[in-house]
């Protein structure tokens, strides 16, 4: 437990946090990448790249550092921490390490006037703290899984049983357990982890689980991202027949039980997660208002699944958005704006919405919804990568 003069030395480092705390990340990732090696599989390297993985923790210690004495404040975001760790298999021995170098890279950042003695002795027992409440959960969360029916602890060998080419740019795959024993449950909206070794090396991935779980096989839809290590390993390399390593799936971005009219919403390959949500929902009879933007036909998939749902269910309302003109095959071209949403939305605002998508289109949209009157405790979304303010 952090004393009260630690308390207040972190409170106090919250505006060096807010005007450097980006710089110091970097650092961190680039000081324990290099040294320890064994940690590189549970980071993406494209995150890094693009800087969202350092701005991602930067927002993160920031918001730790201000709830400090309340962190219950931080509503959801242990959470989908948590779940993402679950995911990616981080274990009680990664914790020393992501330490050790974050109370370097502040030292070595901030420089000694500032990080004293007295603040690296805070900040240890700040960290020390968190990873406490995060092994600890973490923990319980594997134990839950294990021990659930069709569930298991760290890896189980699947098998690629069918592939299928759903657009231009995604493809679906299709994974069953080569012990041939059912499969965890997996709620709507969640992902599983991949484990891979591309050219010699660890990767590690999260995918959206794109279909309903059946207890038998799990299926991801993946997009080919352009220099994107996985996506093309697993569209140019992986063949029906070949094994891999999952890790059981994970998320609290779920579909919540509720009457009310659901609408899902997604730009490109955002659309996996709704399509579990849509099945789980359609077979309670619900209203849906499915939405969709996409570049054209050519990228647009799952359509004519989609379409063929719309026929056979009549309380599910379909809308596509194509920012380019396609002779016709949308509803609009263009982007989805908030008359589009308004004339797309059932006429009584107080539904359940789900969206996901690239960053700005998510930061669209939930302007977009708030602005017609759709409650902000009931708009919800997920990022795929990590997290990030959509303000």
């Amino acid at each position: 437990m952090l004393n009260a003069d630690q308390r207040a030395i972190i409170k106090a480092t919250v505006p060096l946090l807010e005007s450097g705390g980006e710089a110091l990340t970097t650092h961190f990732y680039k000081m324990m990448l290099s040294e320890y090696p064994e940690v590189r599989p549970l980071f993406n390297q494209a995150h890094q790249a693009s800087g969202d993985q350092p701005r991602a923790l930067a927002n993160g210690v920031l918001m730790y550092a201000r709830h400090i004495d309340q962190l219950e404040q931080l509503g959801g975001l242990v959470g989908q921490i948590i779940n993402k760790h679950v995911a990616l298999q981080i274990l009680p021995e990664h914790y020393p390490i992501v330490g050790s170098c974050l109370l370097r890279a502040i030292e070595e950042v901030l420089g000694k006037d500032i990080a004293t003695p007295a603040v690296i002795e805070a900040w240890g027992a700040a960290y020390g703290q968190l990873a406490d409440i995060l092994i600890g959960a973490e923990e319980n969360l594997y134990q839950q899984k294990e021990a659930a029916e069709g569930g298991w602890r760290g890896t189980r060998e699947f098998r690629l049983v069918r592939r299928e080419q759903e657009s231009s740019e995604i493809v679906s795959f299709y994974f069953a357990p080569v012990d041939g024993k059912p499969v965890l449950m997996a709620e709507p909206g969640q992902y599983i982890g991949l484990k891979l070794n591309i050219d010699g090396a660890e990767q590690r991935r999260n995918y959206s689980l794109s279909a309903l779980c059946d207890g038998k096989e799990y299926r991801i839809s993946v997009k080919r991202e352009a220099g994107g290590k996985v996506s093309n390993y697993l569209h140019d390399q992986l063949q029906v027949g070949d094994t891999l390593q999952l890790f059981p799936p994970a998320g609290d971005f779920t579909l919540a039980a509720s009457a009310k009219p659901l609408v899902l919403i997604s730009g490109g390959v955002g659309i996996t997660p709704t399509l579990a949500m849509l099945q789980a929902a359609l077979h309670t009879g619900r209203q849906v208002h499915f939405i969709h933007c996409a570049r054209n036909g050519a990228v647009h998939a799952f359509r004519d699944w989609i379409d063929g749902l719309a026929a056979r269910h009549p309380q599910l309302k379909r809308f596509y958005c194509y920012a380019e003109a396609d002779g016709g095959a949308a509803d609009a071209v263009g982007v989805l704006s908030e008359d589009l949403l308004a004339e797309w939305l059932p006429r009584e605002r107080d539904v359940d919405a789900y969206f996901l998508g690239p960053k700005g289109f998510m930061a669209a949209v939930k302007r977009q919804l708030k602005g017609l009157g759709v409650p902000e405790q009931q708009s919800r979304y997920e990022f795929f990568g990590p997290a990030a303010a959509l303000e």
